[in-house]
């Protein structure tokens, strides 16, 4: 089932909440709510990495939640300074970072989670029944990198 909940002034409660058995697409459609939120809020710079992050932790529900249902809750971030995001499950199995080898198709999704985002981890239900997997992806503080130039580098002409 989808609840979508209003805002509230200056509450914890999550903004959008998704609770139902995911699927092949549902990583898409998440990630295009996820985006809406985000540039509502005037947070499109960090909706990349949000949007990546987030696939991944569905990903994992996918691969390794049996039945496949989660909860997903977003968050706007006091002072609206960022978002977080987390994933919910009832499969007590806490993920682990896995360096995949060379060629394998998978188990980097938290190598990527970890790179993308600002802050990321993992709480384990306090009765065992399962974890949330969460991220956090901060906006850069206004003013940030002003000052610095960034060299134009232009193509060699042709002979």
């Amino acid at each position: 089932m989808n609840h979508v909940i209003a805002p509230r002034a200056e509450s914890e409660e999550p903004v959008y909440r998704a609770d139902f058995a995911m699927g092949e697409h549902s990583a898409r459609h998440l990630r295009r709510i996820l985006r809406l939120y985000l540039n509502g809020w005037g947070l499109a710079a960090v909706a990349d990495a949000a949007e990546l992050a987030l696939t991944e932790l569905i990903a994992n529900v996918v691969r390794h939640v049996p039945g496949r249902r989660c909860q997903t809750f977003i968050f706007r971030l006091p002072d609206g300074d960022g978002v977080r995001v987390e994933v919910a499950d009832g499969c007590p199995t806490v993920p682990r970072v896995a360096e995949g080898g060379l060629l394998d198709e998978g188990g980097r999704g938290l190598v990527l989670v970890d790179a993308v985002a600002d802050k990321w981890g993992v709480e384990v239900r306090r009765d065992g029944g399962g974890k949330t997997v969460w991220f956090e992806c901060l906006a850069a503080a206004p003013g940030a990198g002003a000052g610095s130039v960034t060299p134009t580098v232009r193509p060699a002409p042709r002979p």
